[in-house]
């Protein structure tokens, strides 16, 4: 029977199937990842509000089913993680936001709900940015999220906290959404898997601008087979979502198997238009030398991403709109310089803006395809940059070019967003910093299959060339952030009274 250490650094997958084979106790691994929280977390501050008690009740009746011999969900007994723009029964849910430091939702969102029919225990949230807008998880309500790898650099947001936890061990199964960016950028910072589905295969039913393609919800994982298992017990149609479908959940846990010597491969180290840093592009180079004996054709190729920076700014400026005007109108303050600055700039915008920029991203659409008549796969980097102090709310400057915004920084996934194509953040070894690197590789046209498989037999491959490998952090010789992680924080309650809204959006 594995030590509680080594307990808590087993894949889901693993987990999952020692529950399922009786060899381990839910109960068990309830309690291991409760003590690796308590000792990690004060470095890193990944897990917010927290459901211990009631987990240990689930728990307690998951290990009676098991004895019993009743047929297990997909997640039965594993510990999970839930990203604090999902509510949650019974659980603080603040998005973040000052607004909502005592919302406690009535019932669980409907990705919650999978989850939980399937078996996972509720334990934790995990921490964002103030509704989600950033790419640092840092807000004033629970204070700032430490990167594993070096607790005063920045662990990436919006899905921070959940990327911050997997990678340290706190919990096995953790949940990300994704507008700009949000599953694949902390994922790329902390080392682990994180995968933005096609539009409809997860339903997303709290954005409010329901027929939007650019914001999804998704799984993360530390491995491709976690993140697989995930999505096998979310995906699936629901009305509360429009763009969802009719689709075989399961399929998901067998993607299928990709030769990776039969695939004809991308590469781009911007997109023609991202500012990428010339340390970043450098290290993208040597990955790419790394692996491109692993595939038929590995070719450097050239993208027309018209005005993708303009179309993304109103797309993501409408949902804004959408969903903080009532806040903005009752009191600007209340709203963070993020959130604040997204609503302005849509409250600014006309009509015609808005019918330009959905137009814009329809001819974008199109044009992405010429790329998949000779090629599977689309290589790039995920990140511009090596993470930044977490103290730095964004990246002002790559290569001493500056930033228009607060977000341009995160252009590469982005205008992945504005196709709509499935894609996914894989470790790929480190930069030049020690920090980790994430590879972000584009499947085609709702090719969520095809591409999952694909990143499945790259991390088989990855794991046998020390520069490709995903990287772990050293937790035993964890330094404490200077300043103090949650030095921007007064601790709400743990539950409070009133039930709020939904946030709107994910970086």
């Amino acid at each position: 029977m594995p030590s509680n250490s080594s307990l808590v650094s087993l894949d889901a997958v693993e987990l999952r199937r020692l529950i399922g084979t009786r060899q381990i106790s839910p109960v068990e691994l309830l309690e291991a990842c409760i003590d690796r929280i308590a000792a990690i977390n004060p470095y890193v501050n990944a897990i917010t509000a927290t459901a211990y008690e009631r987990a240990r009740a689930e728990a307690r009746a998951a290990e009676q089913a098991v004895m019993r011999g009743e047929e297990l969900g997909l997640l039965h007994g594993l510990p999970l993680g839930v990203k604090d723009l999902e509510p949650t029964a019974g659980l603080l849910t603040t998005y973040g936001s000052e607004i909502h430091r005592a919302n406690v939702p009535g019932q669980d969102v409907e990705l919650v709900a999978r989850l939980r029919r399937a078996g996972a225990i509720v334990t934790a949230k995990t921490n964002v940015p103030e509704m989600g807008a950033g790419a640092n998880s840092r807000n004033t309500v629970w204070g700032a999220t430490g990167n594993p790898f070096n607790p005063n650099l920045n662990a990436g947001g919006s899905s921070g906290g959940s990327a911050a936890a997997l990678a340290c061990d706190m919990l096995p199964v953790c949940t990300g959404s994704d507008t700009g960016g949000s599953l694949r950028i902390p994922a790329a910072k902390c080392g682990v898997v994180g995968f933005r589905p096609s539009p409809g295969v997860v339903p997303s039913v709290r954005k409010l601008l329901g027929w939007t393609p650019i914001s999804v919800v998704g799984p993360m994982g530390r491995t491709v087979a976690d993140a697989c298992l995930q999505l096998a017990a979310s995906a699936g149609m629901d009305a509360g979502d429009p763009l969802s479908y009719p689709l075989d959940p399961l399929s998901f846990l067998r993607p299928g198997r990709a030769d990776l010597g039969n695939l004809r491969v991308a590469y781009t180290e911007d997109f023609g238009i991202c500012a990428v840093d010339d340390g970043i592009r450098a290290v993208f180079r040597e990955k790419i030398a790394a692996m491109r004996h692993l595939f038929a054709a590995c070719d450097a190729v050239d993208f027309d991403m018209g005005q993708a920076h303009r179309c993304f700014d109103v797309l993501r400026a409408e949902s804004f709109v959408a969903g903080m005007g009532e806040a903005y109108e009752n009191d600007p303050a209340s709203l963070g310089p993020n959130t604040r600055a997204n609503y302005e700039m849509g409250a600014a915008m006309s009509l015609k803006d808005s019918a330009w920029a959905h137009a814009e991203q329809t001819r974008l659409v199109k044009r992405f395809q010429t790329v998949y008549a000779d090629y599977d796969l689309v290589l790039s980097p995920t990140t511009p940059v090596s993470p930044f102090p977490w103290t730095q709310l964004y990246a002002e400057t790559i290569n001493g070019q500056r930033q228009e915004n607060y977000y341009r920084w995160l252009a590469l996934t982005y205008v992945i967003t504005l196709t709509t194509h499935p894609a996914i953040s894989l470790p790929c070894g480190r930069d030049r910093q020690g920090m980790p690197f994430g590879l972000q590789v584009v499947g085609r046209f709702r090719g969520d299959h095809a591409l999952l498989a694909a990143a499945r037999a790259m991390e088989q491959a990855f794991a046998g060339v020390p520069a490709l490998a995903r990287p772990r952090p050293d937790l035993s010789h964890m330094p404490a952030a200077v300043p103090a992680l949650t030095s921007i924080v007064t601790h709400p309650p743990i539950l409070g009274g009133r039930q709020g809204g939904a946030a709107t959006s994910a970086v």
